[in-house]
């Protein structure tokens, strides 16, 4: 609740902005309250749902993504027409308090809080004693226990599936963030100086289709391949079938082919997020899964803030084509790294 406190206050706040920095400053705060609720929206999940409805919850969860990303630039180009960039910061904040309304209500996960009353050595108490105990604890327990367990997602036997899923993570980030982000000025720019020529109206359609069409179902789906083929086999299969499209939607130049090869590359190249939650909550135990999972995760969100400048620099002596196609190296080595991951498939939390 308090990440999404941040996310509502940052959102608004940005619209207020009178200068770069300060639309910087707001936006990294929101950054770190959207990051936040990923991984802590991420270990609820995994640990409410049963084993064999984990995969697909998460998967459905994260298939939200896309709606909400669709919805984004739907309302940009509406808002855009009728007033100033300001006002889309401003709509921004109704979502974000409307989740913080429903998050009230849902309560803590059950298997958490029988790990810190086992932890604590209060077995037996009732969900609202627990509450209560949790509040009077020294707050010095919990500085310690924070730093024990932050360190143990670097030891065995957990230290190499850490740093595997970061750099998964990374260069999973790194081709999305790189790729996405260009595409609008992408599609948009004249077709003499690299791009394809789009006016404003067909590129936000097309961002829409691409949402709602790729990115919806490959999230969703993610989640009934990977109970099907396993985790790991379904990280490979989604990761690896990106980098193999990338290079063919970057050489396309009909407006049908830049639709459906596009539709596909968002299918597969933000489908494998659903996994991510997935198998970090499976390899950790829940003392350390919410960090583990916000250190694999956001970690690598921090690292990738470089590929959109990368990107746009090689974009911009090289031509976006030949940027994409650094986009897909990367999706590429995402994919090597998930074969490193240990397979979790019908693993039961602890």
């Amino acid at each position: 609740m308090f990440s999404i406190l941040t996310y509502s206050i940052c959102s608004f706040a940005s619209g207020l902005s009178t200068t770069v920095l300060m639309l910087a400053v707001f936006r990294f705060i929101l950054g770190l309250g959207m990051g936040g609720e990923w991984n802590t929206g991420a270990s609820l999940v995994a640990e409410t749902w049963p084993n064999e409805l984990r995969a697909k919850a998460l998967a459905i969860v994260q298939s939200s993504w896309a709606i909400g990303y669709a919805l984004a630039a739907l309302v940009a180009g509406i808002v855009l027409r009728y007033a100033n960039w300001r006002f889309v910061f401003f709509v921004g904040i109704l979502p974000a308090l409307v989740t913080l309304w429903m998050r009230r209500s849902v309560p803590e996960s059950q298997m958490w809080l029988n790990q810190r009353n086992h932890d604590s050595g209060h077995e037996g108490l009732s969900y609202e004693e627990q509450g209560h105990e949790e509040q009077q604890r020294p707050l010095v327990d919990h500085r310690r226990e924070s730093r024990a367990s932050f360190s143990a997602i670097f030891r065995p036997p957990y230290g190499k599936s850490t740093i595997v899923l970061l750099l998964l993570n990374f260069f999973g980030l790194f081709a999305w963030w790189g790729l996405f982000t260009w595409i609008p000025p992408y599609l948009s720019l004249a077709i003499a100086q690299g791009g394809r020529g789009f006016s404003v109206l067909r590129t936000t359609t097309l961002l829409i289709v691409l949402n709602l069409v790729g990115m919806f179902p490959g999230y969703l789906t993610f989640g009934w391949v990977a109970d099907y083929l396993g985790r790991r086999k379904a990280f490979v299969l989604y990761l690896f079938s990106a980098a193999l499209v990338v290079p063919f939607y970057a050489a396309a130049r009909s407006q049908i082919a830049l639709l459906v090869l596009g539709t596909i590359v968002a299918f597969f190249g933000t489908g494998f997020f659903s996994g991510s939650g997935l198998i970090g909550s499976e390899i950790f135990p829940t003392s350390l899964r919410a960090r583990a999972l916000g250190f694999t995760y956001n970690g690598a969100r921090t690292l990738s803030c470089v590929a959109p400048w990368i990107i746009g620099w090689v974009g911009q002596t090289k031509g976006l084509a030949w940027a994409f196609y650094l986009c897909a190296g990367a999706f590429l080595l995402a994919s090597v790294m998930a074969t490193q991951l240990p397979e979790t498939k019908g693993k039961r939390l602890e």
